[in-house]
C-alpha cells in the first residue's frame, strides 16, 4: 500500500531517501527543505539539493524559516500526510508539527543511538576512532534524537575511511531502510524500542576553532581527526613555503613509521612526525586551489626533510 508522505530533508545526504521513497510509488505530496541561502561569487540564491531533486519531480516545496507560528502548522497539517519522513531537515519540529501525521514523523539519523545524538554523528564517529556505526529509522519525539527506534543497520568504519566516504555509503543504506520502515509501517508491522539511556553521546555542530591539526597527540589520534573532517570542514595546518606560511588543508593521510618533534617532515614522502609515531600525507589543498595527491603538489612544491608544520 502506498503512503501519503510530507518530505523534511535539506542536504545531498537525504536525497537518495527522497528518491527511494518516490521508486516505490509512494505519493510525495510536499517536500519541506531549508530556505534557498545566498552562495558562490554572485552570492545568487542556492537551492538546497533536495530542493533541486523535488523541483525536478514537480513536487511542491516548502520553505518555512520556522516551524513554530501557527500558521506554518496549519499549513503542515493540512496536507493530511499519513507520515512525515524526516532526514538531516535543519529545524525543530514542535510538537503540533510532530503529531499531525496519522502515523507521526519518522527520521533517519546516521549513527547507532543513542551514541552520537545530533548535528555531526559521521564526523564524531570517525573523529572518535570508532570501529562501527550505522544508520537509524526512529519515532520521533520532542528530544533530541531520542525517540524510539524502528530498524537499524550496523556497518564497519574503514580504518582509513574519510567522512565522506561513509557519508555516501550511509546515506545508500539509509534509503533502504527507511522504505523497509515504511512498508512494514504499510502494512502495520512496524515496531519501535525504546532507547538505552546507557552510552549517550552528543555530536556537537562541528567548529571551525577544531580543524587545526595538534601534531602533539599520537598519530592514531591526528589520522582520525584528519579523515573525521574531509573532504569539509578539512583538517589543516600552517606550512612555510619560501618566504610566507600558508594554510594546508590536509585530507587523507595513513599511518607510518617514525618519530621525531611534533609537526616535523622526516622525508621526501611527507610524513609528518606526531606525539607518538608518524602519519604520511597522501592528499592536500592549497589555499584556493584543488585537492591534490602528495605526489603532485611534490612535484611543483620543495618540503625537505626537517620542514615543520604548525
Amino acid at each position: 500500500m502506498s503512503l501519503r508522505i510530507v518530505f523534511m530533508g535539506t542536504p545531498d545526504f537525504a536525497v537518495p531517501t527522497l528518491v527511494e521513497i518516490l521508486g516505490q510509488g509512494h505519493e510525495v505530496v510536499a517536500v519541506y527543505t531549508r530556505a534557498p541561502k545566498p552562495a558562490g561569487r554572485g552570492m545568487a540564491e542556492k537551492r538546497s539539493p533536495v530542493h533541486e531533486l523535488a523541483a525536478g519531480f514537480g513536487i511542491p516545496v516548502f520553505t518555512p524559516r520556522t516551524l513554530r507560528d501557527e500558521a506554518a502548522q496549519a499549513e503542515f497539517a493540512a496536507h493530511e500526510a499519513d507520515v512525515a519522513v524526516v532526514v538531516a531537515y535543519g529545524l525543530i519540529l514542535p510538537a503540533a508539527v510532530l503529531a499531525a501525521p496519522e502515523y507521526g514523523c519518522l527520521n533517519l539519523h546516521a549513527s547507532l543511538l543513542p551514541r552520537w545524538r545530533g548535528a555531526a554523528p559521521i564526523n564524531r564517529a570517525i573523529m572518535a576512532g570508532d570501529r562501527e556505526t550505522g544508520v537509524m529509522v526512529m519515532q520521533m519525539d520532542e528530544g533530541l534524537d531520542t525517540g524510539a527506534v524502528a530498524l537499524s543497520e550496523r556497518v564497519a568504519i574503514g580504518a582509513d575511511e574519510t567522512a565522506g566516504q561513509l557519508h555516501d555509503r550511509l546515506a545508500r543504506l539509509g534509503a533502504d531502510l527507511m522504505v523497509r520502515a515504511l512498508s512494514a509501517l504499510s502494512r502495520g508491522t512496524l515496531a519501535t524500542e525504546p532507547q538505552p539511556e546507557a552510552g549517550t553521546t552528543y555530536a556537537a555542530k562541528l567548529d571551525k576553532a577544531e580543524t587545526r591539526i595538534d601534531w602533539t597527540r599520537p598519530a592514531a589520534a591526528v589520522h582520525d581527526h584528519i579523515r573525521g573532517l574531509s573532504p569539509f570542514p578539512g583538517a589543516w595546518c600552517e606550512m612555510t613555503l619560501g618566504d610566507r606560511s600558508e594554510r594546508l588543508k590536509v585530507l587523507r593521510t595513513v599511518a607510518a613509521t617514525g618519530s621525531g618533534a611534533p609537526g616535523t617532515v622526516l622525508d621526501d614522502r611527507l610524513t609528518v612526525a606526531c606525539g607518538e609515531g608518524a602519519v604520511r600525507l597522501l592528499e592536500v589543498q592549497r589555499a584556493g586551489k584543488a585537492p591534490m595527491a602528495a605526489g603532485a603538489f611534490l612535484n611543483g612544491t620543495a618540503v625537505t626533510a626537517g620542514t615543520k608544520l604548525g
